[in-house]
C-alpha cells in the first residue's frame, strides 16, 4: 500500500534561509535541479579525470554498457539526445577505439555500436566511481531513509513524465486551443 502526502504547505527544512531566497528557488523542483546539476559537474570532472570522457561521451560509454550491439537510434533514444550530437560523440569514441560500429547483419541500412575491450574498460571505471559517488552520498542516511527517498523520487519522476506529456500535448495544440489557454 502506498501512501499519498497532499500537503503542499507542509514546512521546510529550514524556513529562515528559505525567506531569503527568491520564491521560485526554494521550490522542490528548483532545489532537485540544483542537486542534479552539481552531481553532473562533478560527474563530468570524475569521468573525464578517470577516463578521457566528456560528458556525452560517458554519458554513451555508460548507456552502451555491457550489453549486446545496439543502433544509434535505439541509443539516441536510451540517452534523450539527437541523433546528429550522437554520431559525432560516437566518431570520437570510434576514432579512440572505445566503441566499434557494423553495419546491421539483418538490416543494412542501420548501424550497430557496442563497446570495445577499451571501451568496457571505460565503462567499467565510470561504473566504480559512479557506486563510489552514490555512496558517499547517501551514507549520510539511514537505510531506510534511502529506501524512502528512493520510493519519493520514483513517484516524482513519473509524475514529472506525466506533466511533461501534458505540456507536450498542449504545446501541440496551438496558441488558441481552449485547453492551453486554460493552463496558462
Amino acid at each position: 500500500m502506498s501512501r499519498k502526502t497532499k500537503s503542499v504547505d507542509a514546512p521546510l527544512p529550514d524556513a529562515g534561509k528559505d525567506a531569503e531566497l527568491a520564491p521560485i528557488t526554494a521550490m522542490m523542483s528548483s532545489r532537485l535541479m540544483v542537486l542534479a546539476n552539481l552531481l553532473k559537474r562533478g560527474a563530468i570532472l570524475r569521468y573525464k579525470r578517470l577516463a578521457g570522457l566528456s560528458s556525452v561521451e560517458f554519458g554513451l560509454v555508460a548507456s552502451l554498457g555491457r550489453r549486446p550491439p545496439m543502433s544509434v537510434v535505439s541509443l539516441a533514444e536510451a540517452v534523450g539526445m539527437d541523433k546528429g550530437q550522437i554520431s559525432r560523440a560516437l566518431a570520437g569514441l570510434v576514432s579512440r577505439k572505445l566503441v566499434s560500429r557494423a553495419v546491421n547483419p539483418r538490416d543494412n541500412r542501420e548501424v550497430l555500436v557496442c563497446l570495445t575491450r577499451t571501451g568496457l574498460s571505460a565503462h567499467d571505471a565510470i561504473v566504480a566511481g559512479a557506486l563510489e559517488r552514490n555512496q558517499r552520498l547517501l551514507e549520510q542516511l539511514e537505510k531506510g531513509d534511502v529506501a524512502m527517498l528512493l520510493g519519493h523520487i520514483d513517484r516524482l519522476t513519473d509524475t514529472a513524465a506525466k506533466m511533461l506529456d501534458a505540456e507536450k500535448e498542449v504545446s501541440q495544440k496551438g496558441p488558441n486551443h481552449p485547453r492551453r489557454r486554460a493552463l496558462e
